[in-house]
């Protein structure tokens, strides 16, 4: 088990740590449910310095990524970012990243921290290109500071005009006196905010400034417990839950990012262009529960004849609206919204509808 660098200072915030993706990693400090609403309301911070990097450099970079992935690498420019998947070449996903384009001979891929070896092994057996690829991933720590008041709390921080920064860009500068620090506005939470990345000698220093810069407007630690309600109060996909190497992206509703433009010549491209013609089989659906009871992973799912359709992947009492809900993979027949399905919980089989994400909407 692995220790991110922060952990005695997340100790000492009282987190209580658990072990995750084979991190020692902080699940709660003052309760899911205030860390939750902290995010939605103010500002909070995660350390998710257990994500993996890796950096793909040379003259053929952009050549290697844009075949690993299923997203268009060609559409970027310096300083922008695509959300993509790995393709497993069986129509399955190897993992869903982050693709930042630091240069034409320079990209940053931000990976799942349960599937780092993985990756890297899987991304290094196609890099028959002139790339260069560096795992960096135990050298680099990474901070979520979640909410709308987010660029509010850093901005005495940066010289990064942070109000700025449109979704899904990225600078590099200063930031807390630590020079070369990666601002990208993006984040798992639906809240809006920003990931910094920096390296682990000044992680104590800018965690430290971001507490106290953010403590007139309300910031506090979050832990995984709170990105994990408030990522499926958005619909957001958890890999290892909602995707994995047996689901294609066409089913988990990731057609937007598996581009068949000309030229993008990924892997599985064509297995993929014939699912999307032929039509799935089975959809992941976002489900909110009509009847009592709170859905958890791998519950089974049937129709009113109690016959299997399909499985939960995710589930919840969401803390923003007071209600049950789920992400599922079902039988496409069931997939419509407004549908009746119904999720078997200790023997009972208790109604839900297919609704249309996200489940929360800000006011």
């Amino acid at each position: 088990m692995k220790d991110i660098i922060l952990k005695e200072k997340h100790e000492a915030l009282g987190a209580k740590m658990v072990p995750f993706a084979g991190y020692n990693m902080p699940l709660q400090y003052s309760g899911l449910s205030d860390e939750h609403q902290t995010v939605r309301e103010a500002v909070g911070v995660f350390d998710v310095s257990h994500m993996g990097e890796f950096y793909v450099r040379g003259p053929q970079a952009f050549d290697l990524v844009q075949k690993v992935t299923t997203n268009d690498v060609s559409k970027l420019t310096d300083g922008k970012i695509q959300y993509s998947c790995l393709p497993n070449g069986k129509g399955g996903i190897v993992d869903d990243l982050l693709v930042y384009r630091i240069h034409e001979e320079e990209y940053l891929l931000v990976v799942n921290a349960s599937n780092i070896d993985k990756d890297w092994d899987w991304i290094s057996s196609h890099n028959d290109f002139d790339a260069q690829m560096e795992n960096a991933s135990d050298n680099i720590s990474l901070l979520a500071v979640q909410g709308p008041k987010a660029a509010e709390a850093l901005q005495s921080l940066t010289s990064i005009n942070l109000s700025e920064m449109t979704y899904y860009t990225f600078q590099i500068g200063e930031f807390a006196g630590a020079q070369d620090v990666i601002v990208s506005a993006t984040g798992y939470t639906g809240a809006g905010g920003f990931e910094i990345y920096f390296k682990n000698d000044n992680a104590e220093a800018i965690f430290d400034a971001i507490l106290e810069a953010g403590k007139e407007f309300g910031l506090k630690p979050a832990g995984l417990g709170a990105r994990d309600t408030l990522r499926l109060e958005m619909g957001f996909c958890l890999y290892g839950n909602d995707i994995d190497d047996t689901t294609s992206p066409l089913e988990a509703g990731l057609g937007w990012i598996t581009k068949f433009t000309e030229g993008n010549d990924f892997i599985d491209r064509e297995f993929l262009a014939n699912q999307k013609a032929e039509g799935i089989k089975k959809k992941l659906v976002a489900f909110e529960m009509v009847d009592r009871g709170i859905p958890r992973h791998d519950y089974p799912i049937v129709n009113e004849n109690g016959e299997n359709i399909g499985k939960v992947t995710s589930g919840t009492m969401s803390p923003s609206m007071k209600k049950a809900i789920g992400l599922g993979y079902v039988d496409k027949d069931y997939s419509s919204l407004d549908s009746d399905i119904y999720i078997e919980i200790r023997g009972k089989q208790l109604r839900a509808k297919v609704v249309k994400l996200p489940f929360y909407k800000a006011k």
